[in-house]
């Protein structure tokens, strides 16, 4: 999907419709200690030993064939007068978006 990088847009602390800039900010990386992944629980020492190690024993088949293809895009807005941005509240599922 094209976007332009420049629009004109409202901007509350100016007030008024201003051109504001667009840009796609860079998505963050998971964390690998985040509660219940595998990380934490190989530190935890609850993969060692014998026996059915519960969740993390065989790769779920069913989980791979449901996930989505595509993220929904966040654009932010930058306001050229007064320098101030602001986030797009709702983001287009697309495969890739182009800022030209």
């Amino acid at each position: 999907m094209k976007r332009p990088k420049t629009t004109n847009r409202y901007c509350p602390s100016c007030k008024k419709k201003t051109p504001q800039k667009v840009k796609e900010p860079s998505k963050g990386r998971p964390s690998s200690m985040k509660r219940g992944s595998k990380v934490r629980m190989k530190l935890r020492g609850l993969w060692r030993g014998i026996g059915n190690k519960g969740k993390y024993s065989r790769m779920k088949n069913q989980a791979k064939n449901k996930r989505k293809t595509t993220k929904k895009t966040n654009l932010m807005y930058t306001c050229t007068v007064c320098g101030k941005s602001k986030y797009q509240k709702k983001g287009k599922r697309t495969s890739k978006m182009v800022i030209e």
